[in-house]
Formats: C-alpha cells, structure tokens, sequence
C-alpha cells in the first residue's frame, strides 16, 4: 500500500509542472550513449510521448556522432576531425545524411509511434526549415591556407512554420540537423545548436540538452543544480566550465538571452531523465536561467 502511495504522490507532484507547462513547447536535444542502449532510447520516446499526451509540445533535434563514425568505419571511409569538427567531404557528407536522416531519424520516429505518440520525421530542407551557411575558419596565420571542413555549417536562420503547423495538429517533430545551405547543398550541423537555434524560433518555453555527464560540476566535482546566465558566463571565465561543456553551456545561455524560458542540461543516460527535469521540484541537472532583474 505504502508503494502505491508513494506512486501517487509522485503524480502529485508533478501536477503543478504539467499545468505550467501545459501549451508551451519544449526542445529536447538527444544524444549521446543515451541513442546506443534501447532500453534508454524506449525510456526516452515514453517520456517524449508523455510529454505530448499532457498538452506539453514536444520537439527533438537528434545527433549521431558514434553511428555515422561506426558507418564511416564500415564502408573504409577515413574519419579526421579538426577542432572538434567532423570534416566532411562529399563522399562522407552522403554517409551524415543517410545516417541522421535515414537510420537515425527514423528509428526515433518509429520508437515515439510505438508508444501511442505520432512522430513525424524531419531535416532542414522540409519546409525550408533550417537555412545553413558553410563555416569557413580562418587560418591560425596569415602564410597558412584557410581549414576547409567541407560541408559543415552553422545555422543562419531557422522557418518554423512548418514545425508550428505539425504541432497544432498533434505531432510531435524529429529534427535531424542537417540544413540547406547555397545551390540547395545540404550541411552537417551542430545538434546542440540547432535545438538553441529552433528553441529561440519558437519562444520555446524549455531547451533540455541531453549529455553523458549529470550536468555542470564546480571545482569541487558537485553538481550545480541551477546557475544564472551571469553565473555561467563566469565560471566559463574562471576555468570552472572547460572543454566540451563550453559549447553546451554557450548553447544554452544564448537561447536564455534570445527569449527561452529556461534551459537545462541533464544526463540522458538517466532513466526518464526529461521526466524527472521538467515535472521533480530539484531536477536532475542544472538549469540555466535569465538573471534577476
């Protein structure tokens, strides 16, 4: 009896969350070792179909790093990245589609179907979606030629419409982040970026970024369960945030900055991480917020 109490209560709980959010739009970033065991890839479409069944608008913008790579690998296609970048040529950039459009994308989908969710599949040329723009980094001296990282690309702009369309009649989108840049050639996009891109498009009420780690550390190694923009910018300043974090949490303080209500950044390798983010009164990770005024 004590249990289903306790299951009660934990309804309970959440009730305030779902009346709050209830209309709003959530963008959830998944990724990482999350995609690779199908129990958590099963956890994450229930809590996605969970989401939408409470009147919450949910929409994912995937990754695919370790499947494209383990694809690449397959086929002798040679991996090299610069600065964290994948270059991709054309050759490879056919692989990127096939996996994160294909492969990728709709598993997703066919996971958020299965639980009673209607998921619809999505890149950056449906609908014009995401305009991309080639990135070109500039050459660590004036003798040196300029990096080329072939089709890679930043987000320009972000047409929502078609993902206000699908949301009004009840589907939840699937992003791959790949994007139409110059001649309609497509671009290998950050997935954390896009989801801050699309989230601000919106006025998107949540970005939840889905990471391997339970969120940002201070130096001690203890989890920060809620930092202010200005709070973020200086630990990014100090040191305290180094390495792969910082784009994640400069992902995330941008969309702050350009209108989201609140941003988290949480461990997807978590059952039910989103669930316990968005509807517990601590969270799980750390949430970013606009500073007081």
């Amino acid at each position: 009896m004590q249990d289903l109490i306790r299951r009660a209560e934990t309804l309970i709980e959440a009730l305030p969350y779902i009346q709050a959010f209830a209309g709003k739009t959530v963008v959830v970033k998944y990724g990482g070792h999350a995609m690779q065991d199908p129990s958590l890839e099963d956890d994450f479409a229930r809590d996605i179909v969970l989401l939408a069944t409470v009147g919450i608008h949910p929409i994912v913008v995937h990754g695919g790093g370790p499947q494209i790579g383990q694809l690449l690998s397959q086929l002798g296609i040679e991996t090299r990245f610069h600065e964290g970048l994948r270059v991709t040529d054309e050759r490879t950039m056919e692989v990127v589609e096939m996996v994160l459009t294909g492969r990728v994308n709709g598993d997703i989908v066919r996971r958020i179907n299965k639980f009673g969710g209607k998921g619809v599949g999505l890149a950056g040329k449906d609908g014009n979606l995401i305009r991309a723009e080639k990135i070109r980094l500039e050459p660590s001296n004036s003798q040196a030629p300029e990096v080329d990282l072939g089709q890679v690309g930043e987000v320009a702009a972000i047409r929502p419409a078609i993902l206000a369309t699908l949301i009004a009649q009840g589907f939840i989108p699937v992003v791959a982040p790949v994007g139409q840049g110059d001649e309609g050639k497509a671009l290998n996009l950050n997935a954390d970026h896009v989801a801050g891109r699309i989230a601000e498009a919106l006025g998107a009420e949540k970005l939840v970024l889905l990471t391997d780690i339970d969120g940002v550390m201070d130096k001690n190694g203890q989890l920060l369960s809620s930092l202010t923009v200005s709070q973020a910018e200086e630990l990014i300043s100090d040191g305290t945030i180094e390495g792969g974090m910082i784009p994640k949490i400069r992902c995330v303080i941008d969309a702050v900055k350009n209108g989201v209500g609140k941003t988290h950044i949480i461990n997807g390798t978590l059952r039910h991480a989103v669930l316990l983010e968005i509807f517990t009164r601590g969270g799980v990770g750390t949430e970013v917020t606009k500073d007081k005024e």
